[in-house]
């Protein structure tokens, strides 16, 4: 039998299904009763790889199911599937022309196969992104409050910064709650605290945005987080380098922990003075310490240990 690349388009109510090279399609409800469709028409072929976007909430279920089935999957970026098929003369968007398009993109790029996240990671990720919206609520919130005259919109606004203020602590308590019933979580949680900067928040942030840390070298690493230098340059022209891409989320949380690690680590602080009296401005120096500290964290993760002085 053909090996062949399945492309999957996922919506919230439907899987629209292409196969490469054969180019057959189907389509499935996104649901148990469709998942379980899907499956039994997948047994029939010879799969090689499955390929779909990250769509948040509406491929979660559909990911673990394949995972389970022992599926060989790749989940890739929106964007780059885009530009995929942009730069093969594919500008019609329809669900069908999508997931033959992924399918395409699987069998040529051949992207890296996935794992399914835990359940214990998924809540965490879940939490984390309702305390994304708490954070943005309250800095809004702020904003406003600055603007007000009248003395009943001032105690509203008061009352409302103090129940966000609560729903964060609340959502801080349940992920470490989480992380804390989780052995192996817990283990990897511990070890990335032992690192000076990084803190209870920030270490919970990298469990749950990059959970293939460990598993990676130093290049992958800083890639993944998006912190590892762009070089641009053509012919006798070169640009300035910089980052672009990776986990956002993870890239943000690492910043302050920087700052932090500057003031407190002296291998960090041995590093910024040293790149800033080279002339380097500041937020390079600071980029570098970030990239230093998730490199560190891969590091300590990968021969599971916690940071010491003499082994950092």
């Amino acid at each position: 039998m053909t090996e062949l690349t399945i492309g999957i388009d996922i919506s919230k109510a439907l899987l629209d299904v292409a196969t490469y090279p054969e180019e057959q399609f189907q389509q499935f409800t996104n649901d148990a009763k469709g998942h379980k469709a899907l499956v039994k028409w997948l047994g029939a072929l010879n799969v090689k790889l499955i390929v779909f976007e990250a769509t948040g909430a509406y491929h979660r279920e559909l990911e673990q199911f394949l995972d389970q089935r022992g599926y060989p999957f790749a989940k890739v970026n929106p964007r780059q599937a885009r530009r995929f098929a942009e730069a093969t003369g594919r500008l019609a968007k329809t669900d069908r022309v999508d997931s033959l398009m992924l399918a395409r993109f699987g069998e040529l790029l051949q992207p890296s196969q996935g794992e399914s996240k835990s359940q214990t990671l998924v809540e965490l990720a879940e939490l984390l992104v309702a305390r994304r919206a708490l954070v943005k609520d309250r800095t809004a919130a702020k904003n406003r409050q600055h603007n007000l005259v009248s003395p009943l919109l001032k105690r509203q606004a008061n009352r409302r910064l103090k129940q966000i203020d609560a729903d964060i602590k609340f959502i801080d308590e349940a992920c470490i709650t989480l992380v804390r019933a989780d052995q192996q979580l817990n283990h990897r949680y511990n070890i990335l605290l032992s690192i000076p900067g990084l803190g209870s928040l920030t270490a919970i942030i990298i469990l749950a945005e990059m959970p293939e840390l460990g598993s990676m070298d130093k290049r992958q690493t800083a890639s993944l987080a998006g912190l590892a230098p762009v070089t641009r340059q053509s012919g006798k022209w070169k640009g300035k380098s910089f980052i672009r891409g990776g986990r956002a989320n993870l890239r943000q949380a690492l910043y302050m922990p920087a700052l932090v690690a500057i003031r407190f680590n002296q291998e960090m602080a041995a590093k910024y003075k040293t790149m800033t009296e080279a002339g380097k401005p500041a937020k390079v120096a600071i980029t570098a310490i970030m990239r230093k500290l998730i490199i560190t964290a891969n590091s300590l993760l990968r021969d599971n240990r916690k940071w010491s002085k003499i082994s950092a």
